[in-house]
């Protein structure tokens, strides 16, 4: 059986440009998210390309649904050679000063305790493989600045803000933890909108652009982080 990918957070935008781009390359596709008419239209168009591709609904902030779906993709794909971590957990807890205290601990779910959960998944087939690899998307609103804190106080998105960092920081210790096992994990930050999805415009940044960098990243094995503006 050939390769596969995991696509967790499927829908227009970063994940559907990725998953044409290793699919173009030989690997078989998993598509994953809760939306199953978002998921059958990928499919289909993935399809549509000569590219081998199934649906896998889960929630991704459920590790256990996340690792089934993963199991099931395993099972009938064939063997993961790249997860792609592409879910967005939603925008709780903007106001980290007046939100309940368990609403703030929940922009871990997806960002952290699901990824974490798909990777340990995958794990088994990621250091069988030659060419294992973590591939995440993750926002600006990650990175450790004074601007960027500012910013994302002034917008409201300090939840978003603080699920990024955190996402930024495990990206970081799983690429330590893993490197000994010849598996690559790599980051693209995203400064800005992506054509294409619900906020994107024409000045927005081209997904095509961001899934050529995944496989740049993903072919070199080097870098750990890319930033896309």
């Amino acid at each position: 059986m050939s390769k596969t990918i995991v696509v967790v957070g499927f829908g227009p935008g970063i994940s559907s440009a990725v998953a044409e781009k290793f699919g173009a390359a030989g690997f078989s596709v998993a598509l994953v998210a809760r939306n199953q008419d978002r998921l059958a239209s990928g499919v289909s168009a993935l399809q549509t390309r000569g590219i081998t591709a199934s649906a896998f609904p889960a929630d991704a902030g459920n590790p256990a649904s996340i690792r089934e779906a993963i199991a099931k993709a395993r099972t009938q794909l064939g063997p993961v050679a790249v997860l792609h971590w592409n879910a967005f957990g939603g925008a709780e807890a903007g106001d980290l000063i007046t939100t309940d205290p368990a609403t703030a601990g929940r922009v871990f779910d997806v960002a952290v305790v699901g990824l974490l959960g798909a990777v340990q998944e995958a794990l088994p087939d990621l250091r069988d493989s030659a060419e294992g690899a973590v591939l995440v998307t993750n926002g600006a609103f990650g990175d450790l600045s004074e601007q960027v804190d500012d910013y994302a106080v002034r917008m409201g998105s300090m939840g978003v803000a603080l699920a990024n960092a955190a996402k930024h920081k495990l990206v970081g210790l799983l690429a330590q933890r893993l490197k000994d096992d010849g598996i690559y994990v790599g980051e693209i930050m995203i400064a800005g909108t992506i054509k294409g999805t619900t906020w994107g415009n024409e000045h927005s940044i081209d997904p095509v652009a961001v899934a050529d960098t995944f496989w740049k990243l993903y072919q070199a094995r080097g870098e750990l982080y890319a930033c896309l503006s």
